[in-house]
């Protein structure tokens, strides 16, 4: 988990989550922040591990510390910030030593975590179903504005 940490340790990391949280201040909805990022990953890791799937847990940690960080872009002007969450992830995963394989499976992963179409690789399914069943919905006081649900649908927790 070393190259991790040096993803939470990598400067440009710190700004995109800095500038998530000035995005979302007012936001009355789930934030992209690091404990968003850490519970897609740990929830992420019990899913490969449920599955049998031969993905570590580094490169789940990984995908799912980086998948949100260009949110701040969307709210600015739209842009899809899967898109550009994993363009802003390529650098720093250069710069933690990730091989160009590790980079493309992360970086395609991040890229479909938000509709979950076209989900190939066991990376691409886990964080796009640790992103989704990591809320914790089932307590959340603003539900009704919120659209994950349909109208009277209850959230339940799975993980």
């Amino acid at each position: 988990m070393e190259r991790v940490n040096a993803i939470l340790n990598h400067p440009q990391y710190g700004v995109y989550l800095q500038k998530n949280m000035e995005a979302e201040k007012d936001r009355i909805f789930c934030r992209h922040n690091l404990q968003h990022f850490l519970d897609v990953a740990r929830v992420g890791y019990i899913i490969a591990l449920e599955k049998k799937f031969n993905v570590s847990k580094e490169i789940i940690y990984t995908a799912a510390l980086l998948h949100d960080i260009g949110r701040w872009r969307q709210y600015a002007d739209g842009t899809d910030h899967a898109a550009m969450s994993a363009m802003l992830s390529k650098d720093i995963l250069k710069d933690c030593n990730f091989s160009e394989d590790e980079i493309q499976l992360v970086l395609t992963a991040i890229e479909k975590h938000r509709k979950g179409k076209n989900l190939v690789s066991e990376l691409d399914f886990v964080l796009y179903e640790g992103d989704k069943k990591s809320r914790p919905c089932v307590a959340c006081k603003t539900i009704e504005g919120c659209n994950r649900f349909k109208k009277d649908e209850k959230p339940e927790i799975q993980y």
